[in-house]
């Protein structure tokens, strides 16, 4: 069966402006336009939109989804039973969420008591598989399951007031890059000390620190666009000023 353009959108839920701009990227070509000009799209096109939309959903960008579908190792039903898998995880996630709300409801109505950690289960577990998600796969095979597995753990302890201290460091940590970016001195006692604010972040979530893992995420945070982008949002060649700063202090 063939599709126009806003029969497609139609069928998948989005606008044709995606479908134009997916187009224009390269991830998602129509079969054919036709002679008057409109877009046309077939079953291929339609399959090839559904694992779009299956890898959306579990956080990947454009540019990754664009390489792994058009891949010559991709297989789509190899792919599709991955969605699966982690479909099923992600319902886990919903569940233990909403059985957080529910006994915290019934302790709000004073029909049960909750601890702080019990609060904060459900968020850190969804924490966990997002991380796991976007760099599960990096981390292992930079460090290793060990070194992953003893992070998971320690994140798992983290009480709800560990966690509030780490993400108030971590906007610190963000805040003070902005001020000391104009320098272009990483090396510098301001640059040294971000660097120290860094290697503080990392111990609520580390179970083991290394200076040569430190480096090592340091210079992720340039290889690696999904890093770079959100350090250098904070400032042009913030990622680079971070990594070089890193990089000085584990010397």
């Amino acid at each position: 069966m063939e599709y126009t353009i806003q029969k497609m959108a139609r069928l998948a839920g989005i606008s044709t402006r995606t479908l134009r701009y997916y187009d224009e990227i390269g991830l998602l070509k129509p079969a054919r336009v036709n002679s008057a000009g409109y877009r046309i799209y077939g079953s291929k096109e339609v399959n090839l939109l559904q694992q779009v939309l299956f890898y959306r959903e579990l956080d990947f960008n454009l540019e990754e989804i664009k390489h792994i579908i058009y891949s010559p190792q991709f297989d789509h039903e190899a792919a599709l039973h991955d969605h699966h898998q982690k479909l099923l995880e992600r319902r886990e996630q919903l569940n233990q969420l909403i059985r957080n709300v529910e006994q915290t409801i019934l302790q709000v109505k004073g029909e049960k008591s909750m601890t702080d950690q019990e609060k904060f289960e459900g968020f850190k577990k969804e924490i966990m598989e997002k991380n796991e998600r976007a760099y599960g796969d990096e981390v292992r095979e930079k460090y290793g399951d060990k070194e992953l597995q003893a992070a998971n753990q320690k994140f798992q302890k983290m009480t709800k007031k560990e966690y509030e201290d780490a993400t108030l460091l971590e906007q610190q940590l963000l805040q003070r890059l902005k001020e000391v970016l104009p320098t272009n001195d990483p090396t510098s006692d301001q640059g040294q000390h971000l660097a120290e604010m860094h290697k503080k972040w990392l111990s609520y979530y580390w179970g083991h620190y290394s200076k040569q893992a430190h480096a090592g995420l340091a210079n992720m945070y340039v290889q690696d666009e999904r890093f770079k982008s959100y350090y250098d949002q904070h400032g042009e060649g913030a990622a680079q000023f971070l990594r070089d700063a890193i990089v000085h202090y584990t010397r």
